[in-house]
């Protein structure tokens, strides 16, 4: 799975949108007014950054080695860089996107959540 097919999938959810805060060729996804993936590239492979729970980050780390590591330049017990290069199963990835939009949803203002509405399924 690749950034486009990711970004195209997370911006049919409610909320989301797509800004450029850092460099014009890193795209982050917003909830809100709050990020939930950060898409890059490095060493000639395309990655993201996602939120995760704590303890869910130490298993995806052990159950992809060197394909899902601590979040290169982010809080490495809350965030793991996913390299998108085939390693790890795209249902899993799009899984591992729907939980970092839904903790950061989470953490949004109960106003900016309910402006939001509810919260989407990997269908939509």
């Amino acid at each position: 799975m690749k950034t486009a097919q990711l970004t195209a999938q997370a911006l049919a959810w409610p909320g989301t949108t797509q800004r450029y805060p850092f460099y014009p060729d890193a795209p982050v996804l917003f909830v809100g007014s709050k990020m939930f993936a950060l898409f890059y590239e490095q060493e000639g492979v395309e990655r993201v950054n996602l939120k995760t729970d704590p303890e869910e980050a130490w298993l995806q780390r052990e159950t992809y080695p060197g394909a899902v590591i601590p979040g290169y330049h982010m809080n490495k017990k809350h965030w793991n860089t996913v390299l998108l290069d085939g390693q790890v199963p795209d249902n899993v990835i799009l899984t591992m996107l729907l939980e970092s939009y839904r903790l950061v949803w989470a953490k949004l203002t109960k106003a900016e959540r309910a402006v939001i509405g509810t919260l989407p399924d990997l269908e939509g």
